[in-house]
């Protein structure tokens, strides 16, 4: 048996090629595959090239840090949320670094506003890179954001 790293059920990772250096998200292993929460997705030609253009609030719960990405299209897809609602969304494919590693995987654009996670990461993603510990959280600390110290006043 080949020895994978563990993850959390949830982790902080980076997608450097949309000037993400750090997202946290929820590693589902029920959902096939990864979604990034995006609005105002807008699909336009470049040089006989299809690309996506599109909007991140990638913290939770905020909306003032806000990143405009622009991205080859790679396809669109019928996908089927959680809630049983079949969807046509833009995919990307894209860079992802967690625990050291960084390789490429499909991301779906789509509204998650009513989502506690501004990304999924889904099985294909991790897929003979990582089991998933699903009582444990957030195992790679490179990425994990310092916490501002409260002053005493």
């Amino acid at each position: 048996m080949v020895d994978l790293a563990i993850i959390g059920w949830r982790e902080w990772l980076a997608l450097p090629d949309l000037d993400l250096p750090r997202i946290k998200a929820k590693v589902d292993t029920g959902a096939r595959s990864s979604s990034l929460h995006a609005y105002d997705i807008e699909v336009f030609t470049r040089r006989g090239r299809d690309f996506v253009r599109f909007t991140v609030h990638p913290v939770q719960r905020e909306t003032k840090t806000t990143i405009h990405c622009v991205a080859p299209l790679h396809e669109h897809r019928h996908v089927k949320s959680s809630s049983g609602h079949r969807e046509y969304r833009p995919i990307i494919r894209t860079p992802i670094e967690l625990g050291g590693e960084r390789w490429p995987i499909d991301l779906t654009l789509t509204t998650r506003d009513a989502m506690g996670f501004r990304m999924l990461l889904g099985r294909e993603a991790i897929r003979k890179r990582f089991l998933v510990d699903s009582g444990r959280s957030y195992l790679f600390r490179e990425l994990v954001p310092k916490r501002k110290k409260k002053r005493r006043p």
